[in-house]
């Protein structure tokens, strides 16, 4: 019989969110957590999105700038050293910084592939063999996402948003098979600047269908001038590849690939499925509980038993999810120890950028409702605006005279701003010195900030803030 441990709190899934619902569940407090993760600490955000993916795209965004600013010559994008720096910012994909992390909280870390086999209970099979956690207050479902891939491509081994963000070998021709999102816009831009020639097939008639037309209209008017070709209602209804095989993340997967579409074949040597992502929830052992993946994305949930961030079906966003986990954290912590929660604002924006060029910002309610998009041409000119004129009451400046004054507790959206309506000296000189290209933030540095200013836990450091092992391939 496998032996069981017990806890306050059980978290399945240690990317961002879940650090953050287990440091709010048990900080300040006698409660105990067990944060569980079946792959890296710090989860798909610090070592295959946000992190990977924007520092890729933000020498790109530097060069461009310089095609349109009097006085500097134009500067051109060195693969060899794009790459490089992505790999800084993964630190090696090296998770041991982020594990003592937690485990300097008093977060206890366990290594494994957890599901749940009865109320308060999960068993985690990892290298030790089979054991249980048992929580006596809260099981909370931190599994982030996964990627949607199409049946008709599902036999050729195609690229996830993993591949693109971790690329180690640059394809020749590349096909993105997309509806026309986020992860297709950013993937195109940094491949197209890696030498590959790429082909985006949209199903409908814009990108960034989510936005304003016009957003999605320049977006694609910037891509098509770095070479790219933009193919608008064209949806892929097969595939065929040969010599498929899985050859590692990053790497091309075998032969070349004949993309069969309503308009013709395309043939290239890879192709990039970003349709989009869903809950991953398949496999966390619902049924052992009598729930199907529609009650937690509809709510109906036992008071035990709860899902936040991509799990939960709310906005796919990391700040968001990060935002909603210091809620539910809290609460737990306020239930279980008999205090009343802190107050949490009704209605809280949900800002979104995509960083493509120009870049796209728009926000939403947190119900998923409603864009107000900005599109800021970079090189000159202002931002073009859509929508309600001025910021969201939450984003607004200061007037002459006015102190802004954050909500009580840790969980407002103003929670990174001092008393005064400023972030801390420290925040701001960090800021400063990043956006002036003098290497990472101090919390990637490893200094340590305050809890609120702290987010993702940063990968382990060597020596003046480099990474502590170069990375070497990666492989599934």
């Amino acid at each position: 019989m496998s032996e069981t441990h017990e806890y306050d709190v059980v978290v399945i899934g240690a990317g961002p969110v879940g650090e953050n619902v287990a440091q709010y569940a048990i900080e300040g407090t006698d409660l105990t957590a067990a944060l569980v993760e079946g792959e890296l600490y710090g989860g798909e955000c610090s070592y295959w999105a946000c992190i990977p993916s924007k520092a890729l795209l933000r020498p790109i965004a530097v060069a461009d700038t310089t095609a349109h600013l009097q006085g500097v010559a134009t500067a051109e994008v060195e693969p060899e050293g794009l790459l490089a720096r992505r790999d800084f910012w993964v630190g090696g994909r090296d998770d041991t910084g982020q594990v003592r992390w937690a485990e300097g909280l008093g977060i206890t870390a366990v290594r494994g592939h957890a599901r749940l086999v009865g109320e308060r209970e999960v068993e985690v099979t990892g290298e030790g063999g089979p054991h249980r956690l048992r929580a006596r207050h809260a099981v909370v479902l931190a599994t982030g996402s996964e990627p949607v891939v199409p049946p008709p491509l599902a036999d050729v081994h195609p690229w996830g948003s993993r591949d693109a963000t971790a690329v180690t070998e640059v394809p020749g021709r590349l096909v993105v098979v997309v509806g026309g999102g986020v992860v297709a816009v950013e993937a195109a831009t940094w491949m197209a600047a890696l030498g590959s020639e790429v082909t985006v097939l949209v199903r409908g008639e814009t990108l960034l269908a989510g936005q304003e037309p016009f957003a999605g209209s320049v977006v694609a008017q910037a891509l098509q001038a770095k070479g790219v070709d933009v193919r608008f209602s064209t949806s892929a209804t097969g595939c065929r590849r040969p010599d498929a095989r899985n050859t590692g993340v990053g790497r091309v997967h075998g032969g070349p690939v004949t993309v069969v579409t309503d308009d013709g074949e395309v043939e290239a040597d890879e192709v990039l499925v970003a349709t989009g992502r869903h809950p991953r929830l398949g496999d966390v052992g619902l049924d052992a509980v009598g729930l199907t993946p529609d009650d937690v994305l509809e709510g109906r949930l036992p008071e035990w038993l709860h899902a936040v961030g991509d799990a939960s079906g709310e906005a796919p966003l990391t700040h968001w999810g990060k935002y909603r986990a210091r809620v539910l954290g809290d609460a737990i912590a306020a239930a279980a120890t008999g205090r009343g929660p802190l107050p949490v604002p009704d209605g809280a924006p949900v800002p979104q950028v995509v960083y493509t060029d120009p870049a796209g910002g728009a926000g939403r309610d947190d119900r998923g409702g409603g864009t107000r998009g900005r599109v800021r041409r970079r090189g000159g000119g202002g931002p073009l605006r859509a929508g309600r004129r001025g910021r969201p009451a939450a984003r607004r400046r200061p007037r002459s005279g006015e102190t802004r004054r954050r909500p009580e507790g840790r969980a407002g959206p103003w929670s990174n701003l001092r008393r005064d309506g400023r972030r801390p000296a420290a925040a701001r000189r960090d800021d400063r010195d990043h956006r002036a290209g003098a290497g990472p933030p101090a919390a990637a540095r490893g200094a340590e900030l305050p809890r609120r200013h702290r987010g993702v836990a940063a990968p382990a450091r060597g020596p003046a803030g480099r990474p502590a092992a170069p990375l070497t391939e990666v492989s599934r």
